[in-house]
């Protein structure tokens, strides 16, 4: 399974990114979710969402800035994100979920995709 995601970048504080997330059939009963690990960080949960849809997760730092989505039939994960601030610096991952709820745990997801770098300068 490989998972392809796209969308980071350079941009300035208060700036949006849109990242995407191509999951592949594998996805289409699954939770999916997006982690990040910033330099000298360990890897930390940014949000998840329900193989349904109807169920979001998101980490406190990123609460009313960023939004899970997905569309099952592109079979492609997003997460919108807005005003980002030099914190929000790091590679970007997304993840198909073990089962098709949410979870901020690792451990609970069996694919992962490849990085997407976001930089966000003051």
């Amino acid at each position: 399974v490989q998972l392809q995601a796209s969308g980071g970048g350079l941009v300035q504080t208060g700036d949006s990114l849109r990242l995407s997330c191509a999951a592949g059939r594998t996805s289409s009963n699954n939770g999916l979710g997006w982690f990040r690990r910033a330099p000298g960080k360990g890897r930390e949960f940014v949000a998840s969402i329900s193989w349904r849809g109807d169920r979001t997760s998101y980490a406190d730092s990123v609460k009313g800035r960023f939004t899970i989505s997905r569309d099952y039939a592109k079979n492609t994960l997003y997460l919108q994100m807005n005003n980002l601030k030099p914190e929000d610096t790091a590679v970007y991952y997304c993840a198909v979920a073990r089962s098709s709820t949410t979870s901020s745990l690792p451990d609970a997801y069996r694919y992962w995709g490849q990085g997407t770098q976001v930089t966000v300068s003051s």
